[in-house]
């Protein structure tokens, strides 16, 4: 699509111009044939009679020589005080008027200094102002900082998209409708005016909006909530109409708003601020253009967040945005499909088998799944190798999962000694629990800030449902660290301490907000309400219970806690001399592999108190550090 192009007068024309004007006034106010003398000479010539034709004026005196002198017929001269002109006139001293300033000279005096100060503003602040504030600075300061990609620009289709197969799917219609708007009135129905993209972090909203630009092939306007607001007043509100202005002259066109919620938050939740807060003009100007224009001209909104619980109720009714499209973390089959794209770019071999590395990155967003592909093709090089192998893949990943290996960190014997029972603890409870995650990896060299060793498991498959059966066996699992430093140690250390966490996060989930503490009933004390997406829980939500169920709670919780850890330790009791001397072994070769841990597996003897089998875990690629 090409923009129309705009005819604009340069700045230097005029200049030219007004220094063009100038000169051709001055030549005409002093003509060749004309000469300035002296007042003294004219005098002189008055006493002598030389001259003739005076025209007298307040200022100066014009006249002609009765003898032509060469080419000069006229002469003039600046009057000077009578009084004075006598007496100097009598001491016999030449002597002659301050001619008055012409109007070049007066124009000159108003005009330079503003023309200097256009210069500086042209060459040096302006540059300056553009750099530290985008387009223009002051002068611009109402100016929408969009940028305006075209179709060459945007380089963008479906088929760079991978793993959202159903937000494709939604934005489609748009795509149909950006290109042939008058099917879509011939039944009387209207296309949504804006569409709300949410989800997490990394996983391509802001892919998926230039996609839709691409493939419809047109304009692209981005431009992120943040960049409305500024230090001044009224600001961002003058910035959301020039943008609609240009949206209008550019229609059919896609603008994208990312990060909505920094420009959409919802009003009065800043408890301090008043009604009037610049951000608040903002939101009520874009809420004002939503429903100004009409969809009909071609002109769809994007929007793009992780936090849409934090959104103005009016931003998002209908008649604004319509619709909100989840473009969440993908599947194993999503995974697969975004591998395939980024692996084009690296060289892989023949029989490489891209399942495999999806099913070890449960999870894991687009934006991590091209980190992990660039992270394995960085491994290759460094180790020289021709292709990318599926080991430079597990390496990638223990790296972003568990964090970088701390070779330098060097532990002494009794530390490593408690690192290598403690990580072991893990794996042989994990091999003790039917139906628990095959143990991937295990390894006591140091990595990331804190860890001193990992216990890597590999989900067999996405779960988004979990029984309290499968959250059981993930506590035992978790405290089976600390269960083999009590067997083993006549004290326990501080490496269980990440453990602790994650299993008092799981106990108290089941009791607070899923209903599975029989004394507690089927109440949720603590629902999950307006959480991140993404993240966690807000810290700030208020209790909504008595002392006496609080007291119920904490009880709840040590009492899950402490049944995972009698669990775990009646395991590892069955299992005692394997555990020492697969802890033995681990010191001696510092990481454990699969195939090695497949091998010991049919060792392990499960204890007396284990649960009901279980299914596999969601999430992540479990990593237990000590």
């Amino acid at each position: 699509m090409e923009l129309k192009r705009e005819h604009h007068i340069n700045f230097w024309y005029i200049i030219a111009a007004m220094w063009g004007i100038f000169l051709i006034q001055g030549l005409l106010a002093h003509p060749s044939h004309q000469k300035t003398i002296a007042y003294s000479e004219f005098l002189r010539l008055v006493k002598d009679n030389k001259i003739t034709d005076l025209v007298v004026g307040p200022t100066e005196v014009t006249g002609n020589y009765r003898q032509p002198q060469g080419d000069i017929q006229q002469f003039t001269t600046v009057r000077v005080d009578p009084k004075l002109a006598a007496d100097l006139a009598g001491e016999g001293i030449g002597f002659s008027g301050e001619p008055p300033p012409g109007l070049l000279q007066t124009l000159l005096t108003w005009f330079a200094p503003t023309l200097g100060f256009i210069l500086l503003w042209m060459f040096l602040i302006r540059p300056m102002a553009g750099g530290m504030g985008g387009m223009g600075g002051m002068m611009a300061i109402g100016k929408s900082k969009a940028k305006v990609y075209m179709e060459k620009d945007t380089k963008v289709s479906f088929a760079d998209v991978a793993g959202v197969d159903e937000a494709k799917e939604e934005l489609q219609e748009i795509v149909n409708f950006l290109k042939q708007p008058q099917n879509y009135g011939r039944l009387g129905a209207r296309m949504p005016k804006g569409v709300l993209l949410v989800g997490p972090p990394g996983t391509g909203k802001t892919l998926l909006a230039r996609a839709v630009a691409g493939e419809a092939g047109v304009t692209f306007f981005s431009i992120s909530g943040s960049e409305f607001v500024e230090m001044f007043v009224g600001v961002g509100a003058a910035r959301v109409r020039d943008m609609f202005i240009q949206a209008r002259q550019h229609a059919p066109c896609i603008i994208f708003i990312d990060e909505l919620d920094a420009l959409g938050r919802a009003r009065g939740s800043n408890l301090l601020g008043g009604g009037h807060d610049e951000k608040e003009q903002t939101l009520n100007q874009l809420l004002t253009e939503l429903d100004g224009f009409d969809p009909s001209v071609g002109i769809v909104l994007l929007g793009a967040t992780n936090r849409p619980e934090i959104l103005d109720p009016a931003l998002l009714r209908a008649g604004r945005f319509d619709r909100q499209v989840l473009v969440d973390r993908p599947d194993k089959k999503g995974r697969i499909d975004i591998l395939r794209v980024h692996l084009r770019r690296i060289t892989i071999p023949a029989a490489f088998k891209i399942e495999d590395v999806a099913a070890l990155t449960p999870g894991f967003t687009g934006a991590d799944l091209a980190n992990l592909v660039n992270e394995a093709a960085l491994l290759a090089t460094r180790r020289a190798g021709d292709v990318v192998e599926m080991i430079d893949f597990v390496q990638a990943i223990e790296r972003i999962v568990a964090g970088l290996e701390k070779k330098n960190r060097i532990l002494n014997a009794h530390e490593r000694d408690i690192v290598a029972h403690h990580e072991m603890g893990h794996a042989l409870v994990a091999m003790a629990i039917a139906g628990s995650d095959p143990v991937q990896k295990v390894s006591i060299i140091p990595r990331g800030i804190g860890a001193l060793g990992y216990t890597l498991q590999r989900p067999l498959e996405d779960r988004f449902v979990m029984d309290r059966s499968e959250l059981v066996n993930r506590m035992t699992v978790l405290m089976g660290g600390r269960a083999a430093e009590s067997l083993i140690f006549p004290e326990v250390s501080t490496g269980a301490g990440d453990d602790l966490n994650k299993a008092t996060d799981i106990a108290r989930g089941m009791v607070v907000r899923f209903g599975m503490a029989p004394d507690l009933g089927q109440v949720a004390y603590e629902p999950e309400g307006a959480s991140f997406i993404g993240g966690g829980n807000a810290p700030w939500q208020q209790r909504r219970y008595g002392e006496a169920t609080a007291d119920a709670i904490d009880g709840a919780v040590r009492s899950l806690i402490a049944a995972a850890f009698a669990r775990a330790t009646a395991i590892l009791s069955a299992n005692c001399e394997l555990l020492h001397r697969t802890a033995q072994h681990l010191l001696a070769q510092e990481t454990l592999g699969e195939a090695e841990l497949a091998a010991l597996r049919p060792s392990v003897i499960a204890a007396a108190a284990e649960a009901p089998a279980a299914g596999p875990g969601i999430g992540l690629a479990a990593a237990t550090t000590a």
